[in-house]
């Protein structure tokens, strides 16, 4: 890598004791990147929905309590509560007799008498009977699905598809932002030279300037070469405050990717490691390792379950509850109480409900077709990447040369038509156009070494290879895996993982 790329301190910071490399860019941006963060979290998010699925094979408990407040009151001579109050309560006067349900009757006045009529009425004479209870009771219920036309366990499936997608989408994000962070530590670095050379330029037109108003004093020169020197002077002011702008705008990126400001920024080679050796190569490696084609092809095998949960709803469902409950104040009877236990099964068999789950199932057929037309779309694209990627580092190797040669070559000229304006051979303005056309050599020198180097990442992140690994950064990975394994049979608990 050539010296203009030098480690070179960014204006209006502090110059540290040391120099941040590319790297060291690399490891932040990994560990800070918002972005990656939040794939990272929604990765842990599809983790759930395994144990979501999951929780159709588990049993459903639930516990039950109510109490409430009754009072009936039964009065006059010859006929008459209603069968539902007389049902309620057993009641018969005072004779002790047994009523609806074996409760005995209470309330009623002496000398009256009752007799149970029909089913639950109480018909009586005499004096009022009143009942005043409590009504309460707590149970358990308890329902299990034995079997649900394997929707559970098509469900499992999808979700686990589901979370190895996110897993893909996950190490897409992992490997852009790498790419991002790479280009924007290049950005910097570029902007940052060109910045110098700007400035460099600025120097010697003023001092090209001064001596050309020394020569003019002593009429070696004229008023014209005057002019075109103060002219070439505030054309690189111009092109300076232009570069301060743009390397402002590479450090805001910087610091949106990597995290944290730029500070002194050592020099980056081009990568070598994981590079494919050919066009060819490239291409049949990313049809495979491209994390976009991998999430592409477990969105088919999604696809394929919800076809076969939608089938599913055609299926019978068979079941098996039991319940138990404990009962006080019985029918209406104070001080009564009851134990209640039931086991039973059921079993659903559809037979039509409409056109919803037929038209679902085809719906969940075009899908499946979308989703694998949609395999050959991200293939293509990410073909296209490659061909493009290619394209770049092919040509930015050329182009660092041709540009080197530019700046020799330039510098030898630049040289030689000094010497002759020194002896008359050559103008001002001829000496104007040397030092511009050094300077746009070196400019285009920084820029192509820029493009080279971000070249051999935007290569491995096309064919789907650009990872902490392959890079060799000192990271600990983050291992989506762990998660997995720490929520997928977890029952209960409201707690994540990690303590939230």
């Amino acid at each position: 890598m050539a010296v203009l790329l030098a480690g070179v301190a960014l204006t209006g910071s502090v110059v540290p004791t040391f120099a941040e490399t590319l790297n060291g860019a690399l490891v932040k941006a990994y560990y800070n990147n918002p972005s990656l963060n939040a794939q990272r979290a929604g990765t842990r998010a599809a983790d759930e929905n395994v144990p979501i699925a999951t929780s159709g094979y588990l049993p459903h408990v639930a516990a039950t309590g109510d109490v409430g407040y009754q009072y009936s009151n039964a009065s006059g001579a010859g006929t008459t509560a209603s069968s539902a109050v007389s049902a309620a309560t057993g009641a018969t006067g005072n004779t002790g007799s047994t009523g609806v349900g074996g409760a005995t009757g209470v309330g009623g006045t002496a000398g009256s008498t009752g007799t149970t009529t029909g089913l639950g009425s109480t018909t009586s004479s005499g004096a009022a009977g009143v009942a005043d209870t409590v009504p309460r009771g707590v149970g358990l219920q308890v329902s299990q699905t034995l079997f649900d036309g394997l929707r559970t366990t098509n469900s499992v499936r999808q979700a686990e598809s589901n979370v190895f997608g996110s897993r893909e989408t996950l190490r897409n994000t992992v490997q852009s932002v790498l790419q991002s962070a790479a280009q924007s530590y290049m950005d910097v670095l570029r902007d940052t030279a060109t910045l110098e050379l700007r400035n460099s330029n600025i120097k010697v037109l003023d001092e090209q300037l001064r001596q050309t108003n020394d020569r003019f004093k002593v009429g070696e020169v004229t008023r014209t070469d005057v002019a075109q020197a103060e002219s070439g002077l505030a054309g690189a002011r111009a092109d300076y405050y232009t570069a301060q702008a743009n390397l402002q705008n590479s450090i805001a990126s910087f610091r949106q990717v990597v995290g944290e400001q730029p500070t002194r920024l050592e020099p980056a080679q081009p990568l070598t490691r994981g590079l494919p050796t050919s066009l060819a190569q490239a291409i049949t490696v990313s049809q495979v390792e491209h994390p976009n084609v991998q999430a592409a092809l477990h969105n088919v095998d999604v696809a394929e379950l919800q076809v076969k949960i939608a089938e599913g709803a055609l299926l019978p469902t068979v079941s098996l509850s039991g319940s138990v409950a404990q009962r006080y104040d019985v029918s209406n009877v104070a001080g009564s109480s009851a134990f209640v236990g039931f086991v039973g099964g059921a079993i659903n068999v559809p037979i039509y409900e409409g056109s919803a789950p037929y038209a679902t199932i085809r719906q969940a057929k075009e899908s499946l077709g979308q989703a694998r037309f949609q395999v050959d779309v991200v293939r293509d694209q990410v073909r296209a990447a490659v061909i493009s990627a290619w394209g770049l580092l092919e040509s930015s190797r050329i182009v660092v040369q041709s540009d080197q040669s530019a700046v020799n070559a330039s510098e030898i000229a630049l040289n030689g038509v000094r010497e002759e304006a020194r002896v008359g051979q050559r103008t001002t303005l001829d000496v104007l156009n040397a030092q511009q056309t050094l300077l746009n050599a070196r400019v285009a020198l920084v820029g192509a070494q820029r493009d080279r180097v971000v070249a051999t990442y935007a290569v491995l992140s096309s064919i789907g290879r650009l990872s902490t690994g392959i890079l060799s950064l000192n990271v600990k990975e983050y291992n989506p895996v762990v998660h997995f394994e720490q929520v997928k049979d977890k029952w209960v608990g409201l707690r994540t993982p990690d303590g939230r």
